[in-house]
């Protein structure tokens, strides 16, 4: 059994991640449907205070990248959304992996969020077939008080909808979901088999380590319903068949495929800093990153001002192949100015000299991708722990 340092697993993750960017050739729309197939998803999210989590991560991966080639995906229908662990864009490659959950919804055997009323649905439905695609707005009803969601009943009626395969998202206008039925939305040769337990569970561990490197099968399942015993059962198989195997990094169990194990001769670029998402799909999964990268992380817009310990909106710092710092960033547009209103340096980092260097030319950067013309760090410090 293969064993490797955290050194080398942190390697291995972050080659597979296409960080701090990967060297691939092509235009920036063409690198953008690269990030997609290596990374299986970009997680969506709503808050702005800068560039929303979708473009950030993509952007983080190509420097070049612009918010309109994730508009000229989904609407070339190379990318499309739904659910992962999270609301996320897909490559369309992967559509059929989406119907198993599609079916468990539409047949009861899973829920979403919302109570289903039918009748409400099929009148929905019957609209948008008949008058093309809509927007939430675009029916009239006033929210539930009593629901907990406050949601517009037709609102729920749409997503029951677009979660159980009937609608999907066409585009988005100013950030609001469009709905469309799902056979206008498809390409014509798009699979549409749904896939049997053995197939799913052989796709979500080939496409966890493709994305990842190595992982457990708790990290496999991540936020996934009903899908452990097919992705257990796949594991065995795919030891069997020689394509994933066994490791052991600082001495923890996890499984690897054996063509990533190859990326470890590959050379990374240290030099590089790399600001993330929250939602970056590194660290999404906070126990691993603390696990391999010892980096303790809890997004803390979420949290009482008061209790907060680095910012409304810490976004992670790559370095020299470690993660060694946070940056709490927000976009000031009258300025145009990118505030870092707290930089807290890991204190692991010891070699500032080389780093704030390395930080100062990707704020820029930052700062350029936000619509901004220069960047401000208000304060700076130590996390002490």
């Amino acid at each position: 059994m293969q064993s490797l340092t955290l050194a080398q697993a942190q390697k291995l993750a972050l080659l597979s991640q296409g960080l701090p960017t990967a060297g691939v050739k092509g235009s920036s729309y063409a690198k953008t449907l690269n990030t997609f197939e290596q990374l299986g998803y970009i997680q969506i999210d709503t808050i702005s205070v800068v560039q929303r989590a979708h473009h950030h991560t993509l952007w983080s991966r190509n420097p070049g990248y612009h918010p309109k080639y994730l508009d000229q995906l989904v609407a070339d229908r190379q990318v499309f959304e739904y659910w992962s662990h999270a609301a996320a864009y897909l490559p369309m490659s992967n559509y059929r992996y989406s119907l198993p959950r599609k079916v468990a919804i539409k047949s009861g055997q899973q829920r979403h969020w919302y109570c289903k009323d039918r009748d409400l649905m099929k009148n929905v439905l019957a609209r948008i077939e008949a008058e093309g695609p809509l927007m939430a707005k675009d029916f009239e009803s006033k929210a539930h008080k009593t629901d907990g969601w406050h949601t517009k009943p037709t609102k729920q009626a749409l997503e029951n909808l677009y979660m159980q395969g009937d609608l999907m998202i066409a585009e988005r206008r100013g950030f609001h979901k469009v709905y469309d039925l799902t056979q206008r939305v498809l390409p014509q040769n798009i699979d549409t088999s749904i896939p049997t337990p053995q197939e799913h569970g052989r796709f979500l561990v080939l496409s966890y380590l493709k994305a990842h490197g190595f992982g457990t099968i708790q990290e496999m399942v991540y936020q996934l319903k009903d899908v452990k015993t097919s992705v257990t059962q796949a594991i065995g198989e795919l030891v069997e068949m020689g394509e994933i195997e066994p490791i052991t990094v600082n001495h923890q169990p996890y499984y690897a495929c054996v063509k990533s194990l190859n990326l470890l001769g590959k050379r990374l670029n240290r030099k590089q800093a790399r600001v993330l998402s929250p939602f970056d799909n590194l660290l999404i999964q906070r126990k691993r990153a603390s696990a391999i990268f010892n980096f303790d992380y809890l997004i803390e817009c979420y949290v009482p001002e008061a209790k907060r310990q680095f910012g409304y909106f810490s976004l992670p710092i790559l370095w020299d192949g470690k993660l060694v710092a946070r940056a709490d960033c927000k976009v000031d547009k009258k300025s145009a100015t990118l505030n870092v209103l707290h930089l807290s340096l890991e204190p692991g980092l010891t070699n500032t000299d080389d780093f704030m260097p390395a930080l100062e030319k990707e704020l820029q950067a930052f700062a350029r991708f936000n619509q901004c013309e220069q960047f401000h760090i208000v304060k700076q410090s130590i996390n002490v722990g």
